[in-house]
This record gives C-alpha cells, structure tokens and sequence, in this order.
C-alpha cells in the first residue's frame, strides 16, 4: 500500500493528486526486468478472470508511462481456439471532455496516434465491449481508481457499462481513492497479487 503522506481531510483534489503522483513515481521506478516479471504475473491471474468472464469483445489500453503491457497477452487470448469469437478493441478519444469509443484492434494493423502518442485504430465503427480492462495509476479495495484527471473512462463505462476490471501494480494500492460522485468503481481489480472482487463493484 502506497506510503504517500495525504493532505488534511476536506482537500480531496490535493489529496487525489499527491496519490497519482506518488504511484506514477513508484510505477516508473521499477525497472524493466521488474516490470516484464510483475506483469507475467498479472496475465497469469487476467487468464483465470478473463476465462470466467468469457467476453466475446474485450477491450484493453495501449501501454502509457510504465503501465502493464498487455499487448502480448492480448495477442494470445485472440489467438486461443476455443470454438468462439473473438475481439479485441482499443478505447479511441473522438472529443475533449466526451465519452471514448472503442474500434476492433487487431495485432497487425496499422495505428494513428493521439496528441498524448498513444495508438489507436484511426478508423471502423464503434463496438460495445462486454469487458474492458481500465489501467490504474492507484486504487482502493472498493475498486475506485486514479487515472490522469481527465475522467474519460469515468464518462465512458456510464455510457457504455461493461465489467470494468482495473489492471494495476501492487505499489498503486492505497487505503482510499477520495472518490467522487461521478466516479465508477471497477467490478474487479487484478495486480500481480491476485484478481479481487473490488467492495463497491457493480457485479
């Protein structure tokens, strides 16, 4: 659980930011081998949940500042013969401040990026995830998370109401996110500990 010393109570957004910094700055810490080993085992509890969860669209994010890399592991739940469909998606930022879309991403194709460099499928219609794993600077055991401050998986999941499963390093863990009204807390929460029922998840 982070140690990050948090401002008086009744500072919410102080105290929201100071968390977010301190995780990013334990997240970016780790080192390369540190961060390839924490997040094979992260995949290795993502295939018991995913399995249960059995989505036939499941969405993921391209890897930013030293989040989880689940690209390969994506690659392989695509690939897995099972007899059923599958699809993976990537969330899309079609306007500031509006709820994401999310596109078929496929491993092969062809990327554009966003003002921030991050990938996305720069065309094809919007599809409906039925799991979405969301990347948490920090989280909480009631499954509310911390992620940059401009609330698109928030205005998102309210539209769209996936299974939201938060992915995330132990070190993000804190005793509280000082969630918001507006805030969606995730279903599930997975870190290289184990996958978590999160206390105030939806399903």
């Amino acid at each position: 659980m982070s140690t990050a010393s948090v401002p008086p109570a009744g500072d919410s957004g102080a105290a929201r930011r100071k968390l977010r910094n301190h995780a990013l700055t334990e997240r970016l810490a780790l080192s390369h081998e540190q961060r390839v080993a924490l997040t094979g085992r992260i995949e290795a509890h993502l295939d018991v949940l995913v399995a249960h969860l059995a989505p036939a669209v499941l969405a993921f994010c391209w890897p930013y500042r030293g989040e989880p890399d689940l690209r390969a592991w994506m690659t392989r739940w695509l690939e897995r013969r099972d007899g059923r469909a599958r699809t993976a998606a990537l969330p899309v930022v079609v306007e500031k401040s509006a709820p994401m879309v999310f596109r078929q991403w496929t491993p092969s194709m062809e990327l554009s990026f966003d003002r921030h460099g991050i990938p996305h499928p720069p065309e094809g219609d919007a599809i409906v995830p039925d799991v979405v794993l969301v990347p948490c600077n920090a989280f909480d055991a009631a499954g509310y998370r911390l992620g940059y401050g401009g609330g698109y998986f928030d205005r998102t999941l309210a539209v769209i109401d996936p299974v939201a499963v938060g992915v995330g390093f132990e070190s993000g863990r804190i005793e509280t996110a000082h969630p918001q009204p507006h805030d969606r807390p995730m279903d599930w929460i997975v870190t290289e500990a184990g996958a978590f029922r999160a206390a105030a998840g939806l399903r």
